[in-house]
């Protein structure tokens, strides 16, 4: 069973639910790194209550080792586009991106990896209708390739696939399978955010796979759902 961390990087801070996992992570006492390929977003990420700013192209695994350096915990939120940087390579961010920051938490000794993936990446595949699966197949490939690097790294982890995401404020209220075919639906960013951090002080969900979605954006048949214990994360003193 791993131990709560003390300095947590979160990989894709500048995306939607990035910004959802900073808003989660400033009632916590962690120290909070995040990564950047534009340093110009250092000033924003800080307002967000970053303490450190990482600027650097997770294709780049040397700019992915000065990332994780002295990292507990890494919560991984990267998007599977193309790098400015590799257009014509081709390369994405979601595959090759997350298997260099693996990588360098595996040689860093880092103890927990958090991975937003998506219903519709491996076994969860015939949950998502085909039209969509064929829309964003790349993103879907990338990602199963991401999981499976993840599950065979050795690292504690917990992958998240939640439903489509949506905008708006947490549910507090999300249904959670685990199977691959269990549930389909949407779900607001602000609960994947507020799963990905209770992750990390969660000891049932190390080294597990879960379906995610909020009760009210569920779709179709629910299965294999199971009762998880997300604690509520420490926080400063005087905190909420």
């Amino acid at each position: 069973m791993s131990t709560d961390p003390n300095r947590v990087l979160v990989a894709g801070a500048t995306g939607r639910t990035g910004r959802e996992i900073l808003t989660q992570l400033r009632s916590t006492d962690l120290t909070v790194r995040a990564t950047t390929r534009d340093a110009s977003n250092r000033t924003a990420l800080e307002r967000r209550g970053v303490d450190e700013v990482v600027a650097g192209d997770l294709l780049d695994p040397a700019d992915a080792v000065r990332a994780v350096d002295d990292c507990d915990a890494i919560l991984c939120a990267v998007g599977t586009g193309l790098s400015p940087k590799h257009t014509l390579g081709g390369e994405l961010v979601g595959r090759t991106g997350t298997k260099n920051l693996l990588a360098a938490a595996v040689a860093a000794g880092v103890s927990r990896f958090v991975y937003e993936s998506a219903i519709g990446v491996g076994s969860s595949r015939t949950r998502l209708p085909l039209p969509a699966r064929l829309v964003i197949r790349g993103s879907l490939r990338a990602k199963e390739s991401a999981e499976a690097a993840i599950r065979n790294s050795g690292l504690t982890y917990t992958i998240l696939r939640p439903g489509r995401l949506t905008s708006g404020p947490a549910t507090g209220d999300v249904l959670v399978g685990e199977g691959g075919d269990s549930v389909y639906g949407s779900i607001p960013r602000a609960d994947v955010a507020r799963l990905m951090v209770a992750s990390l002080f969660t000891p049932d969900a190390e080294n597990r796979t879960f379906e995610i979605v909020s009760r009210r954006g569920v779709r179709g048949e629910v299965r294999g759902l199971v009762d998880v214990d997300w604690p509520v994360p420490r926080t400063e003193p005087g905190g909420p």
